[in-house]
């Protein structure tokens, strides 16, 4: 038995073992049936102290990383479908997945092509197939979402403008829909939709919050409810968020100015070797055309990837820091 051979059967065990694990190892009855019950007081209660508990706790939760779960989609096509929806473009999961199969066996055929070595053509080809997607439409999220940021302190004072001038909430909520351009426009358009239709202001508020997952949307959301339960001049309150979120904005402009220099000397030490080694492939494909074929070659290529994605990853984690 050959090292690649070892190594494929250590792959296999191992991912029999996490398999094993994650089939018999599920969360707690008791803390489940505890969550259950905690999500069908909070949906159903008319408290408006229930409401704003949680809010809060969507909120705190809109700053972790979610993997599945997504505003309480049960699949993972549910999860991909709202992801797909965020961005803002008319893709389905459909042309997604055409995509990402097309893209896949794309580079599949290029680098098999070239090298000659079936197995690592199609790894490299599934990696591609179904990351680069992932990638694009990371970047689509959060192109919108920087969008919503900017201009949402500029929609809340033209509430505040609104409400000092006597119309109501729903009112002004449609002003807002009508007067300010891009995502924040298209969200209110939508919540006055809504409300249209017979929902309530605060579900249908609630509705948006859960679909956008940011922070900004879900502090407005505790302010309204807030003020529903203690009253109080809602006008000086939502004024009050604005300048807050216009602080918070500035500060993380701050941040990503004195980020800067240390994520492209990130950048840069990530991606030099993979590019280096791309070229000279390229070029002279004999030169380094035994890391596709001789098995210690092969090893040590894998192992130096291994080693330079941890390393890629700890230099993301230092650069990267949360408002």
């Amino acid at each position: 038995m050959n090292i690649i051979q070892l190594i494929l059967v250590a792959a296999g065990l191992m991912s029999v073992m996490v398999l094993v694990w994650t089939a018999f190892s599920g969360p707690s009855a008791a803390k489940e049936s505890t969550r259950r019950l905690r999500a069908v007081r909070f949906r159903h209660s008319e408290s408006t102290k229930d409401r704003v508990e949680a809010q809060m706790r969507k909120a705190i939760a809109a700053r972790k990383p979610r993997v599945k779960s997504i505003a309480g989609s049960s699949s993972r096509m549910e999860a991909l479908a709202l992801r797909l929806h965020r961005t803002g473009m008319p893709w389905t999961i459909t042309q997604y997945l055409y995509a990402s199969l097309g893209l896949a066996t794309f580079i599949t055929i290029i680098f098999y092509l070239k090298s000659g070595a079936l197995f690592l053509s199609l790894a490299v080809g599934m990696a591609v197939g179904a990351g680069l997607p992932h990638m694009v439409v990371n970047h689509f999220i959060k192109r919108r979402t920087n969008q919503f940021t900017v201009k949402f302190a500029d929609a809340i004072e033209l509430l505040v403008r609104g409400l000092r001038s006597g119309l109501p909430v729903t009112e002004t909520l449609a002003v807002v829909a009508q007067e300010v351009p891009g995502p924040v426009g298209e969200e209110f358009k939508l919540v006055t939709e809504r409300i249209k239709i017979g929902k309530t202001m605060e579900d249908a508020l609630q509705e948006t919050a859960d679909r956008l997952a940011m922070p900004e949307f879900n502090f407005f959301c505790i302010t309204l409810a807030i003020q529903r339960e203690t009253g109080g001049n809602l006008a000086e309150t939502l004024a009050n968020l604005a300048d807050v979120l216009r602080k918070r904005a500035q500060m993380k402009l701050k941040i990503r100015a004195m980020s800067s220099e240390s994520k492209a000397s990130a950048y840069i030490v990530g991606a030099l070797p993979f590019i280096v080694f791309g070229m000279i492939w390229w070029i002279n494909p004999g030169y380094i055309g035994d890391f596709f074929i001789d098995e210690r070659l092969i090893v040590a290529g894998l192992g130096g990837m291994v080693w330079m994605g941890i390393g890629a990853f700890i230099m993301a984690k230092m650069v990267s820091f949360e408002i």
